[in-house]
């Protein structure tokens, strides 16, 4: 029983026999490792945590596990500033950085404690670009000339006409004299060091281009919930979503470039501003800071409150990417999918490229007719072949319906009686496939989504584009595989597994194309060229196992970047022919194959950039790493 069903017991017993019992938590000693919470015991008569270095009191038994999580890792102490001092005394350089805050008609509150967020910064070096948007409040013009009296880094224009987000920022950037550009929403806040964090990530990197954080959400009591830990540069995701979003900082020369922001696009400016920069810039000169620096507001019309407060905005964002593809010479189509967030149909060339659907098959020839059935029976696209690769059935049966399927037009059936190498096998399939684009596919898989092989198809015809993964689901609708993360337990998992197919996934990256350092072959399309390229499976190290995350590895190496797609939906029964690799038999085999490709791609098992170190490795949930794996 998990210790949140055991807290609430506990609570309705006490409840019942006394109402003025409640529970206390002590966070030193309520938190020990990444198995997570471990106790909690009785005190009264109420409930009180830390949080921030403050007590506040709270009518509720859960304390959320991010303010344990804050508590303990994320609290700015003495010591965490004294170093910060100390680094910022060894600066050779202390770029300006102008942060640009557009203001209407603001909670005044809300406005002060956005601004001194500015004013107690760590680092010194910024200035305060203010542009009010005509506000009708005579307070704001009095509060901003005040603040400008105060600090002479502080500096602000009132527009003449109100002009929208848009005209009001390139207003404040006209006011802007630093090399980078830093934007604050009037009801935000930053973090203490976020322009240290940010000064520092210049400095090292001089080709840096654009930089972003991690961010949370702040209510009106000061409470912080709900964290944003977002991966590295992860171009399709940022086309599914804008995942730069907050804290998200510019260098101004290339800002200026492109023409700043654009009216007409009010509500996704920021995006728009950041797609046009990304098309003049490499992604290395990308860089993310794994730390919540940024604090954004919830209130009933903020959309960090709810998706679609402000729906002209998600339709500014279409718009905005439509003419993105459009600039940079693809025929994509953008949607706004069911979920709300953007979906990229790419195109498939006028001619439809020949897919080669490899199947490698041993025996248990009903589950092989289950899966050939499903590809002729639900599969759209129409130019494919099957090939099968059988590895010495001796089925009587197996081998009869392999004999009657070799009959079919779009199915070939060849032999190969080596000792089972899953390398070799595929390797040797490639040599024999007429297609131009490859689908590695297990034959305990079944399809279900019409369009699967389309929709894959789609992303391997772009020149970027290395592994096409799907997304699996066991028989019983649970997430087979979601994507590939590095490192889970020292080896690799699949995101989300067992979860509920109908689960929306962290930060909602169950229903979103993105990029995820690997994905399984199970179910991989790619083009053959860039298969060959790479040297294709390695069958000399890898016979069995990890073959697909090596793969994948050596792909991202080559400088392509790998894809999971939501919308190619299969079953996926997961090791009926060949059986368990953690089967004891197995399990030594396995062990070593894991050990291999850890130790060749240490640095992707140490960090996946696909994945957040803020972020457990200990399982596939996405929960809250104990301790995060940053400093």
């Amino acid at each position: 029983m998990s210790w949140k069903i055991i807290s609430i017991i506990t609570k309705k017993i006490l409840l019942y026999l006394n109402p003025k019992f409640q529970l206390t938590f002590k966070n030193q000693d309520y938190i020990d490792s990444e198995s997570g919470p471990k106790g909690l015991w009785i005190k009264f008569p109420r409930l009180h945590y830390v949080y921030n270095n403050s007590i506040y009191n709270k009518d509720a038994l859960f304390v959320s596990p991010y303010l344990i999580w804050l508590d303990k890792y994320n609290n700015l102490d003495k010591k965490k500033i004294t170093d910060h001092i100390k680094t910022l005394n060894q600066f050779l350089q202390t770029p300006k950085i102008s942060v640009i805050v557009t203001v209407f008609n603001p909670n005044i509150k809300w406005l002060v404690e956005a601004l001194d967020s500015v004013r107690s910064q760590l680092y010194t070096n910024w200035e305060l670009c203010i542009a009010d948007d005509c506000s009708t409040m005579p307070e704001v013009s009095n509060l901003l000339n005040n603040y400008s009296k105060l600090d002479n880094r502080i500096k602000f224009v009132i527009r003449e006409m109100n002009g929208h987000i848009s005209a009001a920022s390139n207003s404040a950037l006209a006011l802007a004299t630093g090399e980078w550009v830093a934007f604050l929403d009037q009801d935000d806040l930053i973090s203490e060091d976020a322009l240290y964090q940010i000064a520092n990530v210049i400095i090292k990197n001089p080709t840096a281009a654009i930089i972003y954080s991690d961010e949370d959400k702040i209510n009106d009591a000061g409470v912080r919930d709900d964290p944003h830990f977002k991966p590295d540069w992860n171009q399709d995701l940022f086309y599914s979503y804008n995942m730069i979003s907050h804290l998200g900082v510019y260098h101004k020369p290339i800002v200026d470039d492109v023409g700043s922001f654009r009216e007409h696009y009010e509500g996704a400016q920021d995006y728009d501003l950041a797609l046009r920069i990304t098309e003049k810039i490499r992604s290395d000169q990308i860089h993310h800071i794994p730390k919540v620096l940024y604090h954004w507001r919830v209130h009933p019309n903020s959309t960090a409150g709810r998706f679609g407060a402000k729906p002209y905005a998600v339709d500014a964002g279409r718009r905005a990417l439509q003419e993105h593809f459009m600039r940079i010479g693809s025929k994509a189509q953008v949607e706004i999918d069911s979920s709300g967030f953007y979906r990229i149909r790419h195109s498939i060339p006028d001619q439809k490229p020949l897919v080669t659907i490899v199947i490698p098959s041993y025996n248990k020839g009903d589950v092989l007719k289950q899966c050939i059935n499903s590809i002729l029976k639900k599969t759209l696209y129409e130019n494919y072949e099957i090939l099968i690769i059988d590895n010495r059935s001796n089925e009587h049966k197996t081998l009869l319906y392999l004999e009657s399927i070799n009959q079919i037009k779009k199915v070939r059936v060849i032999r190969d009686n080596r000792p089972f190498n899953y390398s070799a096998l595929n390797n040797y399939a490639v040599c024999e496939a007429r297609g131009d684009i490859l689908c590695f596919l297990n034959n305990d898989t079944e399809i279900i989504s019409r369009c699967w092989l389309d929709e894959m198809t789609s992303h391997a015809v772009r020149p970027d584009i290395g592994a096409v993964g799907s997304k699996l689901i066991y028989p019983n609708g649970k997430i087979q595989h979601a994507g590939v993360i590095l490192g889970i337990n020292g080896g690799a998992g699949h995101a989300f597994k067992y979860a509920s197919k109908l689960f929306r996934g962290y930060m909602s990256r169950l229903l979103v194309v993105q990029n995820y350092t690997a994905v399984t072959g199970a179910c991989l399309v790619i083009e053959k060229h860039k298969f060959q390229k790479i040297g294709g499976f390695d069958e000399v190290n890898l016979p069995i196992s990890m073959n697909d995350i090596d793969l994948c590895l050596k792909l991202v190496h080559a400088g392509y970047r790998n894809l999971w797609t939501p919308h190619a939906l299969l079953y996926h029964k997961e090791g009926l022919s060949r059986g368990d690799d953690m089967a004891p038999i197995n399990i030594e085999r396995f062990n070593k194959e894991v050990s291999l490709v850890a130790s060749r791609w240490e640095g992707y098992f140490s960090q996946d950039p696909a994945y957040s170190p803020n972020l457990t490795i200990v399982n596939e949930n996405f929960s809250l790493a104990f301790p995060p794996r940053v400093c």
